[in-house]
């Protein structure tokens, strides 16, 4: 009976310092296109308990990057989370025509599952399912027998779905209903606390008071005036404080809150709310919260890079970040959480602004890229010989080639001979070049880790560093080049050591780094590179 006894209590000490082996909680924090650097320009108007926080009693990774094209939103956080690129996880884009389908997807469509929101049928039939990979949060949830808990949340769909993986408990997104929504992939009817979320309305809270600035207007010297030329509208209102959110509520659907920091002290309402209700990092059984701030990206795609808005959206994001780690230290605690914070991509300066000052480069009209396409197909071959041109991508109708007797090879090469005459074409590929990549081209090992043969286009090329396929205003991403490319991580909390490293590192270290960090399974596609700085014994 004694020895019964000592055996199951010795089973239970080891039970519990195995648990103790691991986070009680992962908080992965992923800022749409946030620029690493962000974090030094604006470093002086940080409060000390946001990313200061972070990068002072955490660990820093300056010289962290992407190391594919395109550098979207759906491919980056598939990225992150499950340590490979879209060559192998099959997310190539946020939406792209699919060359074996001939018609576009877009990332995380799911005609099979259904909203669980009335009114809200388009924007909640969404899923993993175009997903290829197993995430780290996937990971988890088989590692731990699925009692792990696993919530993705974001105001984009993408931003919630992808990193939330395919075994999660909840992925949830905002809708232009006002509410955060999910669909049948995840359960047969919402959470009791979602619903009580959504009948508060908080939006309104943020709505009604407007966006002004939130320090003085000298705090702002780091970015241009107010009302620049850069800068695109909101809503077909001047870009210029204050902004009456309550009037262009009025005028049009909740979805406004996007497009100003308050979609990220929504989002950080509703992660706290999410931590509350399903207890997570309870026991001793590890959960994840997959969190994505998107204000940034619609902000910095509205406004630019140099523009105020963006810098107090930082300013605010910061004091969210700081009110979010406090809640986590009082709820979770202090040593039994794990954070990591990074970006999908990063962006591009306004291309007019650059021009302005002298650097001799355009931005490019999509439709013009694509009418030129054809145009020079009808004078060369008598017919239009493309399916679509997207992102980079040129689709060719082969078919048409075919019945023609035209030889396919000679078609490629006399459209890549068309496309280097451009001024803004800097390197141009075949389908072939592409898949027999060698490492010696930078810019082709970017296209090749980005690069679907059953999805992407049978020619892609890359623009010339500075060339923007946008408008002339606000800003966008997508290239290999280090401004798109150049994102911070830093990790956070348990276990980790107070540092900062300056080596070279590549986004899809993450997932692995995370894995070992657990002693878990990594992601079935990834590289498996991890960051060595936290498992190098000193």
């Amino acid at each position: 009976m004694k020895k019964s006894f000592l055996l199951v209590f010795l089973s239970f000490i080891a039970l519990k310092i195995n648990a103790q082996e691991r986070p009680k909680l992962v908080v992965g924090i992923v800022v749409d296109q946030m620029k690493m650097e962000y974090l030094y320009r604006f470093e002086s108007d940080f409060s000390e308990n946001g990313f200061k926080r972070l990068m002072n009693k955490g660990y820093t990774f300056h010289n962290a990057h992407y190391n594919y094209m395109p550098t979207y939103t759906a491919p980056g956080h598939a990225s992150v989370y499950t340590g490979t690129t879209p060559s192998m996880h099959g997310i190539v884009s946020n939406e792209w025509f699919h060359r074996t389908l001939k018609k576009e997807v877009y990332c995380t469509d799911d005609a099979s599952v259904s909203t669980l929101v009335p009114g809200t049928e388009t924007e909640g039939k969404m899923s993993p399912k175009n997903l290829q990979s197993t995430t780290i949060t996937d990971e988890l949830k088989l590692s731990t027998n699925f009692k792990g808990k696993v919530i993705g949340m974001s105001i984009k769909d993408r931003g919630a779905i992808l990193p939330a993986g395919h075994f999660a408990d909840w992925a949830f997104w905002y809708c232009k209903t006002g509410e955060f929504i999910s669909s049948t992939f995840y359960g047969d009817k919402l959470p009791t606390w979602v619903d009580d979320f959504n009948k508060e309305k908080n939006y309104l809270a943020y709505t009604n008071k407007g966006w002004n600035l939130l320090k003085g207007k000298e705090t702002y010297n780091e970015s241009l005036p107010d009302d620049n030329p850069y800068e695109g509208k909101l809503y077909k209102k001047t870009p210029f404080f204050p902004y009456n959110m309550k009037e262009m509520l009025d005028n049009n659907d909740p979805g406004v809150i996007r497009v100003s920091p308050y979609g990220n002290n929504l989002l950080a309402d509703f992660a706290k709310k999410a931590i509350e209700k399903e207890q997570l990092g309870k026991d001793e059984i590890t959960d994840f919260l997959a969190v994505s701030f998107s204000s940034t990206d619609y902000v910095g795609h509205t406004f630019g890079p140099r523009s105020i808005e963006i810098q107090d959206t930082y300013l605010r994001l910061d004091e969210t970040i700081a009110d979010f780690l406090n809640y986590l230290d009082k709820t979770v605690g202090k040593d039994n959480y794990l954070v990591f914070l990074t970006a999908d991509h990063a962006g591009a300066e306004n291309v007019t602004h650059l021009k302005d000052n002298k650097y001799q480069v355009n931005n490019i009209n999509y439709k013009n890229v694509s009418s030129d396409l054809k145009d020079f197909s009808k004078a060369t071959f008598g017919e239009d010989l493309i399916l679509k041109y997207d992102s980079f991508n040129v689709f060719f109708d082969k078919d048409l080639i075919k019945t023609k007797g035209l030889d396919f090879v000679k078609v490629k090469q006399s459209f890549k001979e068309y496309l280097y005459t451009k001024e803004y074409v800097k390197r141009v590929y075949t389908e072939e070049e592409i898949l027999a990549s060698s490492p010696n081209d930078e810019l082709l090992g970017f296209i090749s880790k980005g690069y679907d043969p059953t999805q992407n286009g049978e020619l892609y090329f890359v623009y010339k560093p500075g060339y923007m396929e946008y408008s002339a205003t606000g800003t966008t991403h997508g290239s290999p080049y280090s401004y798109d490319t150049h994102v911070p991580i830093i990790f956070y909390g348990w276990h980790i050591p107070t540092g900062s490293s300056h080596d070279k590192k590549v986004i899809t270290q993450i997932a692995p780094t995370v894995s070992q960090l657990l002693k878990i399974t990594m992601p079935n596609s990834t590289k498996s590179e991890v960051l060595t700085e936290f498992f190098t014994k000193k």
